[in-house]
This record gives C-alpha cells, structure tokens and sequence, in this order.
C-alpha cells in the first residue's frame, strides 16, 4: 500500500496529476483544493490514499493530513466511494465542511457535488460529534476560524460557479507550464475584468483571455 509520495510534478489538470517518483510516473486523483498546491516541475509531497478493488488499483492523494483524514471520514459513511468524496473535497475547504456537519446543516451539505438531502442527513448521522476534535485544525489549516458556538457566520459552504471556473483555469494554465505567480497575477485580473464573453466566464473564455494576457506580459 502506497501511504504517501515525494517527488517532481509531471502534470496537472483537473482532478488528476501524475507525480515523477524516480522516473517513475504515478497518476492519482486529488480535490481541486490539493491540485491548486501543485506546480509543474516543481517538487512535491502527497498524503496517499490507496483504493484496491479486484479489477482497479487507483491512488488518491492529498496535500496535507487533514484532508486525507476527511476523505476517510467521509468514506466511512455508507453510499459514499472515493470519486464522491473527492467531489465533495473539491467543493470546500475542509473546515467548512466538517462545521456544516457538526451544525448539523442539511440544506448546506445538500449543496455539495453528488450530495442529496438523505445523503447529507446520512453524513450528519453518521459523522456529527466525530469531527469535533478536529475543526480547530482545519480551522488554522484552512485560515477560517469560525466558532459554531458563539455563532459566527461561517464563509459559504460551496465555493461559487465562478470561484469554481476560475480553479479550472488556474489549473489549465499551470498544466500549459505557466509559472504558479504569473497564474495568480492573471487569475486576479480575469476575476476583475468586464465583457459579455467573461460574465458568463468558460474555461475556453478564460483561457483565451489569459493567454493574451499573459503574452503581454512577457
């Protein structure tokens, strides 16, 4: 069983990226959280998950412990698999999902990929109480300290279908080898920008639109 990986970034796109271990390429799936931590050509280190089945050996991995421990979590709740879980990881930040968990908030959770009502009543049952010990953690992990106790509003559970889109386009430019700064200057100036095609922002229009970008910058 593979526990973890250290090695050089081959590639990233969406939910997978593979990791040069000694020449040597393993592919695995990680949260969109995990793939915006990589770099291409940099060095890396990875949490891994190893999921056996008869027919399929697949890796999943994680940028920090939390995460990892999450998505076990989360596995342990009947009706969810590994590709669920990373969905359910790529939404939000850990800690705003085990809040909504201990909060018991149903609507908030039904809004995650692939989570309905009853799978979301399933998580609540079968993970409330569990999770405690850990939200400080993933409270300092994720800069987001928010007590459910005094009450505080928590930042949204799901990030937004534009926050969302942007994260793609992060990652199709750093897969197209763009360093990580040069990405985040241009990410900031999409989110900024103003024009029919980028208020109903694409990957195809964002794309675009960074690749002129960044043409001018160099």
């Amino acid at each position: 069983m593979i526990g973890r990986l250290k090695g050089i970034v081959e590639s990233r796109g969406g939910e997978l990226c593979l990791i040069d271990v000694g020449g040597v390429c393993y592919e695995l799936t990680c949260s969109l959280q995990t793939i915006d931590t990589l770099a291409v050509g940099e060095r890396t280190r990875l949490e891994v998950f190893t999921h056996v089945r008869e027919d399929q050996l697949a890796l999943f991995g994680f940028a920090t412990v939390l995460e990892k421990e999450l998505f076990m979590a989360l596995l342990s709740v009947n009706g969810v698999g590994p590709k669920m879980a990373i969905k359910i990881l790529s939404a939000a930040p850990v800690s705003h999902i085990a809040r909504a968990v201990e909060a018991g908030d149903v609507k908030a959770l039904s809004m995650l990929p692939k989570v309905g009502k009853k799978t979301a009543e399933q998580l609540i049952v079968s993970l409330k109480g569990k999770l405690t010990p850990f939200l400080d953690s993933f409270a300092a992990a994720d800069d987001a300290n928010v007590s459910l106790r005094t009450g505080a509003v928590a930042a949204p559970l799901v990030l937004s279908a534009r926050e969302t889109m942007l994260q793609e386009i992060n990652s199709a430019l750093q897969n197209l080898g763009f360093r990580p700064q040069e990405v985040e200057r241009v990410i900031g100036q999409l989110n900024q920008a103003q024009g029919p095609q980028l208020n109903e922002l694409t990957l195809e229009s964002g794309v675009r639109f960074a690749l002129q970008t960044l043409g001018g910058m160099r």
